[in-house]
């Protein structure tokens, strides 16, 4: 698991800390290693750009980002590929699963809103483990959407750089990206890579202390 430094609860998950979201053993495990709350919340992940609100454990519905203002109260997205980032504010905390289709919705742009609409300041985000630009051959319909962002991967054809996307959509904020590729680092699950259907997860939590 990677944490990034200087963030108060927050932590990248690994293809061997397995899906602690919905196993109370795994995430006991997950949560004994690195410091987690026992108590988490998730969501049913639909490629958009809702970010929903949440002060209690358990399924939160259909939406790509969990933001709370809970202490104690972990809030995961699970990603194979996508990319997972981590917002923190004063006194709340966001985390958001963007894929393409996220990304060009914007889901990354209403993590940061969604700080700001309960009148918290952003301070800060991680950009976790995703699949590089070196790896992420799309085709035209994901160029267009995300113009800015096109690259090449080291096979010569078209991609886009998500990491950098989603660095756009968070502005002015002091940023922390791991810069690790999912597709070639066989420490994380990559659809693109294996086909799995498997996930790691992302958490982010405030203190309760």
């Amino acid at each position: 698991m990677i944490q990034p430094p200087g963030f108060r609860g927050a932590i990248f998950g690994e293809a061997a800390d397995g899906d602690p979201r919905t196993n109370p053993a795994v995430r006991s495990h997950f949560s004994g290693r690195s410091g987690a709350p026992d108590r988490w919340s998730w969501l049913n992940q639909v490629h958009g750009s809702t970010v929903l609100a949440v002060d209690q454990p358990g399924g939160a519905g259909d939406g790509d980002g969990l933001a709370t203002g809970s202490a104690g109260l972990g809030v995961a997205v699970a990603t194979a590929d996508c990319v997972p980032v981590i917002i923190e504010g004063a006194r709340t905390t966001v985390v958001v699963h963007a894929g393409w289709r996220g990304m060009a919705a914007g889901v990354v742009d209403a993590g940061v809103a969604a700080v700001r609409i309960v009148g918290d300041t952003p301070l800060r985000a991680a950009i976790g483990p995703a699949i590089g630009p070196c790896c992420y051959e799309v085709g035209t319909e994901v160029l267009a959407l995300l113009d800015p962002f096109v690259a090449t991967t080291t096979w010569g054809t078209s991609s886009v750089d998500l990491w950098s996307a989603a660095e756009a959509q968070l502005g002015s904020l002091e940023v922390w990206r791991a810069n690790v590729c999912t597709f070639t680092d066989a420490r994380f699950l990559s659809h693109r890579r294996d086909g799995t259907k498997e996930r790691q997860v992302s958490v982010a939590w405030l203190s309760a202390s």
